[in-house]
């Protein structure tokens, strides 16, 4: 019989933490017609969260019997996004589209990888930075001439 534990209620707000707080992000993106939008940012800081998860757990399965190190795991996230966000960079004779998109799914990464060690309060702070990032400075941006790439 399936039994809903408070390991499993902890594991489901961490993903669910992720998703929201990288959907907020997404929003913003898709707001502004950039090219990830909700669904992208959603969707990476919920695998990052997943993967964080499934890595602790690993930890917490195997250390009696091997060393394991979950910070191994995240760390290629990390990398592998980075792949992720090159495809989001467009580059033409003119000037360099999607940096700015590349570096929020690069964040919201690791905001998935937050809350997937359930590291609510840092999550949060970043969404509500990067939130900053995106809106705030884009505007003083503009208002001095510049464009986001």
């Amino acid at each position: 019989m399936f039994q809903f534990t408070q390991n499993d209620f902890d594991i489901t707000l961490r993903l669910i933490a992720a998703t929201f707080l990288g959907g907020l992000i997404g929003f913003e993106r898709e707001w502004q017609r950039k090219e990830a939008g909700v669904r992208t940012y959603a969707m990476v800081s919920l695998g990052s969260a997943l993967i964080m998860v499934v890595s602790i757990e690993v930890f917490e399965i195997y250390r009696a019997v091997a060393t394991v190190d979950p910070s191994r795991i995240a760390a290629q996230v990390v990398s592998g996004i980075g792949f992720l966000g090159a495809g989001a960079i467009i580059r033409d004779p003119r000037e360099i589209k999607g940096l700015t998109t590349a570096a929020g799914i690069w964040t919201v990464a690791g905001i998935g990888l937050a809350c997937g060690l359930g590291q609510y309060k840092p999550a949060v702070l970043s969404t509500f930075l990067a939130l900053v990032i995106l809106i705030l400075f884009s505007k003083i941006d503009r208002l001095f001439g510049g464009h986001d790439a």
